[in-house]
């Protein structure tokens, strides 16, 4: 899945991933991250989601990074922000108010671009990888993270024969093989989604999705 399948998505507008209101998992469990009023939160594969204007809403910089342009552009426009664009080495940055991001591939960031981010908030960037890439994605992320970095994860769960991702189903087992070398995982909330997505009830018996808090083990060690 390389970054030309995003770009046609946006363009061609086949965002149904794209949600028309605030996450209500992020409402209920954000404060499970414990974190003080302006710590940095980090959003990796962010599109324009609304997520970012509650985050922010709550005292928080927000730096996402997303590598379609549209879908920066269209997150400044439909929010009345007027950003300042810039061309760093590997991103265009655009900035407004608290926001930041960083308009381009998520591999290329390195530890420094992430050293003031506090947690993770990551609700569809998992779900959007296939297997192969979900590993890398994981690894690099735990790489790039500050050691005190806590990640609030929402999954999906389904018969991944029965519907082509993404959104990809990414069950329980996966989730602790990719972190738990490096964090305590905490299922938070599992959620019956199929009787409020109408659409899948022909393809799909089950749909499920899941919340996860992962704290750095060093962090709990440190706690203990």
């Amino acid at each position: 899945m390389d970054p030309d399948f995003w770009h046609h998505r946006w363009r061609k507008n086949e965002i149904a991933f794209h949600q028309q209101d605030i996450n209500t998992h992020l409402q209920h469990f954000w404060n499970r991250l414990e974190l003080k009023p302006n710590e940095c939160i980090f959003v990796p594969l962010c599109g324009k989601s609304l997520d970012l204007l509650w985050l922010a809403g709550q005292g928080h910089p927000v730096l996402g990074v997303e590598i379609s342009r549209l879908a920066v552009e269209s997150f400044f426009r439909e929010n009345q922000l007027n950003p300042q664009i810039r061309q760093a080495e590997r991103f265009e940055v655009w900035q407004a108010d608290t926001f930041t991001l960083l308009c381009g591939d998520f591999f290329a960031l390195v530890p420094a671009d992430l050293s003031d981010v506090a947690s993770v908030y990551d609700r569809a960037s998992l779900i959007a990888l296939p297997p192969a890439m979900r590993q890398q994605y994981a690894r690099h992320l735990t790489a790039l993270l500050p050691p005190s970095a806590s990640v609030l994860l929402v999954t999906l769960e389904y018969p991944q024969d029965a519907m082509q991702g993404p959104p990809f189903s990414v069950e329980e087992p996966e989730v602790k093989a990719l972190y738990e070398n490096a964090y305590d995982i905490e299922r938070l909330y599992v959620h019956d989604a199929l009787p409020e997505n109408p659409r899948f009830h022909d393809r799909l018996s089950r749909l499920e999705e899941k919340v996860y808090l992962l704290r750095p083990k060093a962090v709990s060690v440190a706690l203990s």
